[in-house]
């Protein structure tokens, strides 16, 4: 795949392709080339972390206006994460687009998470220094936007039971249940209602196109509406 290719995939085009250049340069390939350290992508990826966590925190902020910082925090968490950053790169093909060591290369590492997941925050860094903030926000919501709604519709949360179940049964055991109420929509599309009760009392409602998630969409439901009751 060529730079205008990746250009595409990426949806961004480069004033500056020397920039592209060095977010996709591992210090292997600095380190058998003799290159100086500064010629590898470690100082761009060192910017892109600041600004992908800067990004996604303001979107967080503005979208959950009455969520407390601790949830806020967990949600960031779930997207400004190796896995987050080498799923989008992957997509986008960053791997087979970078510059590495021989020995990188025979050992699988286009394809490693923790190469190809630093690379996009290189390329976030060097997408930043091409046109500002903007344009690299621009560019993150862009790529990253699905992750944003997969998290905060619970789909990328897989403890929200666990946490609910743990702040529930702290001064002892509790009984909780979830209890399908309905189900909506044809076979093949299916939404499901969950109530979830504690102690017999309802604490929270959820609904997902799986039993799992409604029951999971309902114990986070039930967190932020405890967390609401203590403020």
């Amino acid at each position: 795949m060529g730079k205008e290719e990746l250009q595409s995939r990426i949806g961004y085009n480069f004033k500056d392709l020397s920039l592209l250049d060095l977010a996709l340069t591992h210090s292997s390939y600095t380190r058998e080339s003799h290159m100086p350290r500064t010629a590898c992508n470690e100082r761009l990826e060192f910017l892109g972390d600041a600004f992908f966590d800067a990004i996604i925190g303001e979107e967080l902020y503005r979208r959950l206006p009455d969520v407390k910082e601790g949830y806020l925090t967990k949600y960031r968490a779930v997207i400004v994460c190796e896995e987050s950053l080498a799923e989008a790169a992957r997509k986008v093909g960053l791997g087979e687009n970078m510059r590495m060591g021989h020995g990188e290369i025979i050992s699988g590492g286009r394809k490693r998470d923790s190469i190809i997941a630093d690379a996009m925050e290189s390329v976030i860094g060097a997408v930043y220094l091409d046109c500002g903030y903007e344009g690299a926000k621009e560019f993150v919501l862009r790529l990253f936007g699905p992750r944003v709604d997969a998290a905060l519709l619970g789909k990328l949360h897989s403890d929200y039971k666990s946490e609910f179940q743990e702040k529930m049964q702290t001064d002892g055991p509790v009984a909780i249940s979830y209890d399908l109420t309905r189900e909506e929509g044809p076979d093949h599309d299916k939404t499901f209602f969950v109530e979830l009760s504690a102690g017999g009392k309802i604490m929270g409602r959820g609904s997902g196109k799986s039993k799992k998630e409604a029951e999971q969409q309902a114990a986070k439901n039930a967190l932020l509406e405890r967390e609401e009751d203590v403020l």
